[in-house]
C-alpha cells in the first residue's frame, strides 16, 4: 500500500503545475522563499490559515484543498453532498431553472468528469441513436461525443471538433490534477477522428462549433459553460452547465420545430 503524500510533496506538485517558482509563490504570499522551502521539505509545518492561503493562492480545487489540509494534520474544510441532498435544494432548483429555461436548444448539467448528471428534453434527443452502452451510467459526455458508436459519424466538424474537446480536458486536467480525467484523456486519444485540427475561419474563428448532420440537415451550434462561481461545497463547485446555441437560423428553426 502507497502512503499518504506529504503536504510538502503536494504543495510542491501544485506549485510546479501552477508554473511557479518558490521565489514566485513567496511573493504573493509576502513570505520568505525560505518558509515555503521548508514547507515543501516538511522541515516546517503550516498552519492551518497557512495551509488556506497556500492553496487559495495556486487556485487549488476544494476537493485538493481537504487533501492538503488532511495531509497537514487538519480536519478537512469543505463538505460533500450529493445534489440531491435536502441542503442541496437551492442549488438544484436554480439548475433546474436554467435546464428547462434554456430550451429549445439542449442543455447539460456534468460534473468535473464530464459525467451527465441532468439534461434538458433538448439535449436528451441527441441521445436517440447512440449505442445503449455509451449511455448506462455513469454516462460520459465527451465518450457520447467522440466515440464510434455515438455521436462521432454525425459530427461533420469531427476533427475540429475533437481538437476542441481534447484541448479542453487537458486544460481541466492541468487546474485539477485529477486521475480520472487524465485516463479519460488517453481514452478519447485513441478513437478515430482524424488530425488535430486548427480553429475553422467560421464564426470568425472566435468559437469551435459542434455541427451535427441530422435528417432535417446540419445543425451547427456553440456551447457556453456556467459554474457555481460562489460554491464553497465540493460537489457544486465541481459542477458544469454546458448550453448551446444555434450557430445560424437553420438550426435555431429546428429546434423551435422540435420543441413544439
Amino acid at each position: 500500500m502507497n502512503s499518504p503524500r506529504t503536504f510538502g510533496a503536494q504543495l510542491r506538485e501544485w506549485r510546479q503545475r501552477r508554473h511557479l517558482s518558490q521565489l514566485g509563490l513567496a511573493a504573493e504570499l509576502q513570505i520568505s522563499t525560505r518558509h515555503v522551502s521548508f514547507v515543501e521539505t516538511s522541515r516546517s509545518q503550516p498552519s492551518r490559515a497557512m495551509v488556506l492561503r497556500l492553496a487559495e493562492s495556486l487556485d487549488v480545487p476544494l476537493r485538493e484543498r481537504n487533501s492538503l489540509l488532511v495531509a497537514a494534520g487538519f480536519a478537512p474544510m469543505y463538505a460533500s453532498r450529493p445534489l440531491s441532498d435536502p441542503s442541496m435544494s437551492a442549488a438544484r432548483q436554480a439548475v433546474d431553472l436554467i435546464l428547462n429555461g434554456h430550451e429549445p436548444y439542449p442543455a447539460l448539467l456534468v460534473d468535473r468528469h464530464w459525467t451527465l448528471v441532468a439534461a434538458n428534453r433538448a439535449a436528451h434527443g441527441f441521445f436517440a441513436d447512440i449505442d445503449r452502452t455509451l449511455l448506462a451510467p455513469p454516462t460520459s459526455v465527451l465518450r457520447v461525443s467522440l466515440h464510434p458508436r455515438g455521436l462521432a459519424p454525425r459530427i461533420v466538424n469531427l476533427a475540429q471538433w475533437r481538437t476542441h474537446v481534447l484541448a479542453r480536458l487537458a486544460r481541466d486536467l492541468e487546474l485539477t490534477a485529477d486521475a480520472t480525467l487524465a485516463q479519460l484523456i488517453c481514452e478519447l486519444r485513441g478513437y478515430p477522428g482524424g488530425e488535430e485540427a486548427e480553429p475553422g475561419a467560421d464564426f470568425g474563428g472566435v468559437v469551435v462549433p459542434l455541427q451535427i448532420r441530422t435528417d432535417a440537415g446540419v445543425l451547427s451550434m456553440f456551447s457556453t459553460t456556467t459554474i457555481f462561481g460562489t460554491a464553497v461545497e465540493v460537489t457544486l463547485s465541481e459542477l458544469m452547465l454546458e448550453a448551446f446555441y444555434p450557430a445560424d437560423d437553420f438550426t435555431g428553426h429546428d429546434f423551435r420545430q422540435l420543441i413544439r
